[in-house]
């Protein structure tokens, strides 16, 4: 299932969800929306019930239920209460009211590389094969948990923007960290070992676009230019930022993103790694 193109067919209508039905039977409505496998991120996995009024007939019927159940299932989307899942652990060792730095512990991750020029298509793309590790496609046939965030991490270069490549990273659960599972070849997967190290924040809500991510960096690096984090930033890492989603492509509001950037923890105050204990 690729979650960005999946939809759900019935004799009724046709939604943009990665979904299955698993009844449709006349005057009534029960469907089991299972996007689990495709993102388990929060409010994934729904189950609702609708009974239609007996219409005079049933091709009248048919006419009522193709406006109403969409409305039913974006409602359900947009509202329905969320489940947690497993992120990388932060201590917040300084905060401002538009940024905070975090000091974040040992974590792993996998990368799917990407040269497109697109932050948009990079980030599809390395998902597309992020998804198919997760689902099985390692050397161990082992199936991982979704975690959050998806972080797409800008290579610096001279590209539209700012960027000459991309790297989009999936945080492994904290069971895979000493030994991930070996992604099959063709996936072009590598996985990344993160030492503990501090990490200036910017949220920001909405959907990541190409068209807002380098606003949304240069706010958090004019920020951090007016603190004491001001010299602190670390430019020698393989990435000049980072953007981090943390919501499905399917949920339309209270969209959380984050814009990363990596701060040298032998300037800053309170990045010593020894301030937190270990997993």
């Amino acid at each position: 299932v690729d979650p960005y193109s999946a939809v759900i067919r019935t004799r009724e209508a046709t939604f943009p969800f990665p979904s299955r039905p698993i009844g449709l039977v006349p005057g009534a409505v029960l469907v089991r929306l299972e996007a689990t496998k495709a993102w388990g991120l929060p409010g994934s996995s729904f189950r609702l019930r609708h009974r239609w009024v007996a219409p005079p007939d049933a091709g009248k019927m048919r006419q009522l239920a193709c406006p109403v159940l969409p409305l039913v299932l974006l409602s359900c989307l947009l509202f329905c209460p969320s489940r947690g899942i497993e992120s990388p652990q932060f201590t917040v060792v300084h905060s401002e009211s538009d940024f905070e730095v975090r000091l974040y512990r040992e974590s792993s991750w996998m990368s799917a590389p990407s040269r497109e020029i697109s932050f948009y298509k990079a980030t599809k793309q390395g998902f597309h094969r992020l998804f198919q590790y997760i689902e099985g496609a390692n050397l161990n046939n082992t199936r991982i948990a979704m975690t959050a965030p998806v972080l797409t991490s800008i290579v610096p270069g001279a590209g539209p923007l700012h960027s000459s490549a991309y790297f989009v990273r999936l945080y492994l659960p904290v069971q895979f960290h000493a030994s991930p599972p070996v992604p099959l070849p063709e996936l072009n997967l590598q996985p990344n070992k993160w030492a503990s190290h501090c990490i200036a924040v910017r949220t920001f809500s909405g959907f990541a676009r190409d068209s807002n991510i380098v606003k949304e960096a240069d706010a958090l690096a004019v920020s951090l230019s007016r603190s004491p984090w001001a010299n602190s930033t670390y430019s020698e890492g393989n990435h000049a930022y980072s953007i981090a989603q943390f919501n499905s492509p399917f949920r339309f509001i209270g969209r959380v993103n984050e814009v990363w950037v990596d701060i040298d923890g032998s300037q800053a105050p309170g990045c010593n790694p020894s301030a937190i204990q270990a997993y």
